[in-house]
């Protein structure tokens, strides 16, 4: 398959990452979202098909994934969908993702901010989550590279708690596998908003994609790194799922504002508690981190299409990242962790990433077999997945997200209008 040739020059980004490095910035985004954060209100709207909901959202996920990694080695480019769309569907399309993107993704960078406050000092969770964005928009500023060997030693951290929290919750003696049957209250509606709102942990590939201009032989390390990183995470979120639900059950898991932590307890080995609320707080903070690298990618790439503000489009010469960018997205995002409320913001996320992938399976769909087109079935079934998804979310995030993204449709027309004139 023939690519692109982009190398490094004024403007553009140095090729620094390696396989390793993409899968780990893409585990840092997920591995910590879904655990810590969607499983609680994913268990309150799924009940007891919380786990046919998991399944839900994997095969969606998996569906997506599979569609943008053909198209990230096809357009080996800074912005994702942003560009897949603009290529394979027309400039709307394009900008509609991009869009998406960003507005879905500022809400996922509030909410793990605000997981980060809630376990470092629940009582100043806002302060915390403004402090956390302030520092990671920092670590992003001084380059790409040492952004991801911080990934690397977040996700060490975050795997060896999760493997303790697991042993604990499997071993105990509060462990029922009765837990795990699907009752009479798990209806499809129920079991769909659960599935739209736990996709908010499995989009984290999006940020391999998005680094696009970032990693070395992009070909082969973007479909591979995707693949990998999600493979992984799928394992790690169903054996997490499965041990945590055994102890709390779906109504215990639905109302505890720190599930592990509640587990362990009710496992009977509350000396793990704490250990487990520094582990959430070290997870959550780097998908803070990989989500801010993300987004600003994105916002580089639709300011660079004047989209958004050209000013947004340079890259410092020392650096090599999109430092205006990366300014403008941690200034966007510490406002919004200072006043949002985290379900919310993760209902609003969901909302706007699955329509960034409708529009990815959707640009999948035209790629010729000389292009790497995936099987037919893939882009249907991954568009129709988001599709629904994305309308079974709560009303109130589905309500703002469709206002947003008029909001950002009219601001397209206007400018076009402009432009002609």
């Amino acid at each position: 398959m023939n690519t692109p040739n982009l190398s490094a020059g004024p403007g553009r980004l140095k090729r620094h990452l390696s396989v390793f490095d993409a899968v780990v910035i893409g585990l840092g985004s997920m591995i910590g979202a879904g655990i810590f954060a969607a499983l609680a209100p994913a268990a309150a709207a799924g009940g007891s098909g919380l786990l046919l909901a998991m399944a839900l959202a994997v095969a969606v996920a998996h569906c997506n994934a599979t569609s943008s990694a053909r198209l990230a080695a096809r357009y080996p480019r800074s912005g994702g969908t942003y560009v897949y769309g603009r290529e394979r569907l027309g400039d709307f399309w394009g900008y509609l993702a991009g869009w998406a993107f960003v507005i879905g993704k500022t809400a996922s960078c509030a909410a793990m901010a605000l997981t980060v406050g809630s376990y470092v000092w629940p009582d100043q969770a806002h302060a915390v989550a403004f402090v956390a964005v302030v520092a990671l928009t920092a670590v992003n500023y001084g380059g790409v590279r040492k952004a991801a060997w911080l990934t690397r030693a977040i996700v060490a951290v975050v795997l060896a708690v999760l493997a303790a929290v697991v042993a604990v919750c499997l071993t105990g003696t509060a462990t029922d596998a009765a837990h795990w049957a699907v009752g009479t209250d798990a209806g499809w509606h129920g079991v769909l908003q659960a599935a739209g709102l736990l996709f908010f942990a499995f989009a984290g590939y999006a940020r391999i994609a998005t680094l696009g201009e970032e990693v070395r032989d992009p070909a082969r390390t973007i479909p591979l790194a995707i693949s990998t990183a999600l493979g992984i995470t799928m394992v790690v979120y169903a054996v997490v799922a499965l041990s945590v639900l055994a102890v709390l059950g779906p109504g215990g898991l639905a109302h505890s504002t720190a599930p592990l932590a509640d587990a362990v307890r009710a496992a009977g080995v509350s000396a793990l508690a704490p250990v487990v609320r520094v582990g959430a707080a070290v997870a959550a903070l780097g998908s803070l981190l990989a989500l801010i690298l993300g987004v600003s990618r994105t916002t580089l790439a639709m300011a660079r299409d004047r989209h958004l503000p050209h000013v947004l489009a340079a890259v410092h010469p020392r650096f090599h990242v999109p430092h205006r960018a990366e300014l403008a997205v941690g200034t966007v995002v510490a406002v919004t962790a200072a006043t949002a409320d985290v379900r919310g913001a993760i209902g609003f996320s969901s909302f706007g990433v699955l329509v960034y992938y409708a529009v990815a399976n959707a640009s999948a769909w035209t790629l010729t077999r000389e292009e790497g087109r995936p099987p037919r079935i893939v882009p249907v079934l991954g568009t129709a997945g988001c599709l629904v998804l994305a309308f079974a979310l709560p009303s109130a995030s589905v309500l703002w997200g469709a206002a947003a993204l008029a909001i950002g449709a009219a601001a397209y027309g206007a400018r076009r209008v402009h432009a002609r004139g």
